[in-house]
């Protein structure tokens, strides 16, 4: 294929990038499992082990900014294999790290190389036709969520019964046989611009200022993905303190439930190609206020506490992707010349975001418990939904997408 705007592609090419996907995006939240397991080795408090992870999600902002809109300039495929080979390096540091030191820099440097989901998915979204673009994005965010929610399980089980070490080497290995995959499979598109770097990362900040569309399409990730991860940073202190006295396993183990969600990422896909995202933005945000009243029950401790914590998060984590494929429907739609710009754009703010949550998700943790933390999901909610309901509502048709 020569052109990102080719007729659509077969079935399998997009389920091997979902699986890229998710491979990939694992690598940054698999260490969110390990916290209790990193802060034992190395005599440390939970809040600076927590701090790990929130240094590989920052590093995984920095990469989206930095690295992804050379997807609009640099063939995408030598490019993804190069970063997921730096990407392995970066785990196998981390996994023989003697100290936290070693073990935060390489950290660092797995976040910012981990981009290439952020690379594919534009890629996705170029080769296929405008009213099968919903539901192939919502095919690669299927298996963006799946490695989102599964890392933990990964992250938590392997880490319980061979040590916080064995899951970043595994996971150097897994992403090593990936660059192999990839660079066999992924299809030759020509780049679509010859802007220099420099330009590339202005015109990027440009977008945000010009396209209305886009920033409220980050507005609505960035507060979503902070409750997110504010959740599921908080969660292992949780299951871990005096309410349940688990290990790190459960941590993993409560995330399986999770990931049944990505199962909805197609389903939404297909609704924004019908109905346009708005409407399904509408539902997420509000899907969301719900989570976090229902995970408020996790504070009764027991068998009734861990049912609502896996209601909780099972509906959070669904809310969360749904809205990620409304969003990107969007985006996508907006300037096909600058596709990986645009992501660029909406990633960076929403994993700041991210990174945002997690830090306050631990530090309301500490000075107001669970509660604390079940607050802060329903004020990022209502903050994104209250935004969403002043603006002219609603946009019914897929046309209206780049409004």
């Amino acid at each position: 294929m020569s052109r990102p705007d080719s007729p659509p592609y077969g079935s399998k090419l997009p389920l091997l990038m979902a699986l890229a996907c998710g491979v990939s995006v694992a690598n940054v939240y698999f260490p969110q499992a390990l916290t209790p397991l990193v802060a034992d080795a190395f005599a440390i408090t939970p809040d600076t082990a927590a701090g790990i992870a929130t240094l590989t999600q920052l590093g995984y902002a920095a990469g989206i900014f930095l690295l992804v809109p050379l997807g609009d300039r640099l063939p995408r495929r030598p490019l993804t294999t190069t970063l997921l080979a730096v990407t392995g390096c970066a785990l196998l540091a981390a996994g023989l790290a003697p100290a936290t030191g070693a073990l935060a820099a390489a950290a660092a440097v797995v976040g910012v190389a981990t981009v290439v989901p952020q690379l594919l998915l534009p890629l996705a979204a170029g080769l296929v036709a405008p009213e099968r673009r919903g539901s192939v994005i919502g095919t690669l965010q299927g298996g963006l969520i799946g490695g989102i929610l599964l890392a933990r399980t990964f992250g938590g089980v392997l880490g319980e019964h061979l040590g916080w070490r064995a899951p970043y080497l595994v996971a150097a290995a897994l992403t090593g046989l990936l660059a192999l995959v990839l660079g066999l499979a992924l299809p030759t598109v020509a780049p679509v611009t010859r802007e220099r770097y420099p330009a590339l990362l202005a015109d990027t900040l440009r977008l945000l200022r010009t396209e209305p569309a886009l920033r409220r399409s980050a507005l609505y990730q960035a507060t979503l993905f902070a409750g997110f991860s504010a959740a599921w940073t908080a969660l292992a202190l949780l299951l871990t303190g005096p309410h349940y006295r688990m290990d790190a396993q459960a941590v993993g183990v409560l995330a399986l439930i999770g990931a049944a969600s990505m199962l909805g990422a197609p389903a939404a896909g297909r609704r924004v190609d019908r109905d346009g995202p708005d409407r399904v933005n509408t539902w997420c945000l509000a899907a969301v206020l719900l989570a976090a009243a229902v995970l408020a029950g996790g504070t009764a401790g027991g068998t009734l506490g861990l049912a609502a914590l896996a209601a909780g998060l099972l509906l959070l984590d669904v809310a969360v992707q749904c809205s990620q494929v409304a969003n990107q429907a969007r985006i996508f739609a907006l300037r096909p010349e600058a596709r990986s710009r645009l992501n660029t754009a909406y990633m960076t703010c929403s994993f700041l975001g991210g990174s945002a949550g997690s830090w306050l998700g631990v530090r309301a943790y500490a000075l107001l418990g669970w509660p604390g933390v079940c607050a802060l999901v329903a004020l990022a909610a209502a903050g994104a939904l209250t935004v969403h309901l002043l603006r002219t509502y609603p946009s019914t048709l897929p046309e209206e997408y780049s409004r």
